[in-house]
């Protein structure tokens, strides 16, 4: 750290040192410099020539070697907002990215406000997903479903902090612990990244088993696509999220075990992010 003592002259420090780890330098460092005075964002605005103390200056150099040496920001501060709601994440849970909002925003459609809907999130993570919808839709019933028990541990507090009562989390894999359920939205962010993918370097500190399937990449997704038909309900939908380069072969895949009316639906970036299927009768 510089002898800079100023919150004008720390942030545009922070931010050079950031350029190289962050996308989003100087937003970081202003969220930094703010965490470090415990004061929100909009006061660094209105007092750029204030001074940090020394315990101040502490925190702050803490942090940003943190992120330097790859910590998530959402991680150092503990939080993540996701569809405008702030979320405790942890190293156990991946962070929210605004693309699976586009999850969120399509099964919506298909959950009426004005009657009891029961709604399914696979592989829940920090439950941003299952959240947004028991937010957005309190007359749905919404199960959040994971193997990480500490996920489910996160996932319940995120609830609890949003004070849903209309959501639960289980533990256990995929359908398995509500096989005996029926639910007419399944929805899921399941594990999409190959393993040789290098985009990993990049979120080495983010579980892998929640970004990488056991398999080729498209395993989680199967599974998904082979289980939901276990609990979904006739006429029920399933949203998922995959890669940008997968929208042709999920939709193959899902043709082939014999959805239909298979739509997909591009992120905020214009990629093909998100797929929507419905079963093919019997």
């Amino acid at each position: 750290m510089t002898e800079a003592r100023e919150i004008r002259s720390l942030i545009d420090d922070v931010t050079a040192r950031l350029e190289t780890v962050s996308d989003t330098p100087r937003l970081e460092a202003d969220l930094l410099v703010a965490r470090a005075i415990n004061m929100p964002r909009s006061y660094l605005f209105a007092h750029p020539d204030d001074e940090l103390d020394d315990d101040a200056l502490e925190r702050l150099d803490g942090e940003v070697r943190r992120r330097l040496d790859g910590e998530p920001l959402a991680y150092i501060a503990g939080f993540k907002e996701f569809w405008s709601l702030e979320l405790m994440v942890t190293p156990a849970t991946l962070v929210p990215r605004p693309e699976t909002e586009r999850v969120v925003e399509i099964a919506l459609n298909d959950i009426p406000r004005d009657r009891h809907t029961a709604v399914l999130d696979l592989g829940t993570g920090s439950g941003a997903i299952a959240c947004a919808i028991a937010w957005e839709r309190r007359m749905a019933h919404v199960t959040g479903v994971d193997i990480s028990a500490a996920a489910v541990a996160v996932a319940e507090q995120n609830a609890r902090q949003l004070d849903l009562d209309n959501l639960r989390f289980v533990e256990g894999s995929w359908t398995e612990p509500v096989r005996d359920l029926e639910y007419a939205v399944v929805v899921s962010n399941p594990p999409y990244v190959a393993a040789d993918d290098c985009a990993l370097k990049m979120l080495r500190r983010e579980p892998v088993t929640a970004l990488v399937p056991p398999g080729d990449e498209l395993s989680a997704i199967r599974a998904v696509v082979d289980e939901a038909p276990r609990v979904l309900a006739p006429d029920g939908v399933l949203v998922f999220e995959h890669g940008a380069d997968q929208a042709e072969r999920v939709a193959a895949l899902l043709a082939e075990a014999g959805w239909q009316a298979v739509e997909q639906f591009r992120d905020y970036a214009g990629l093909p992010r998100v797929t929507r299927a419905r079963l093919e009768p019997v």
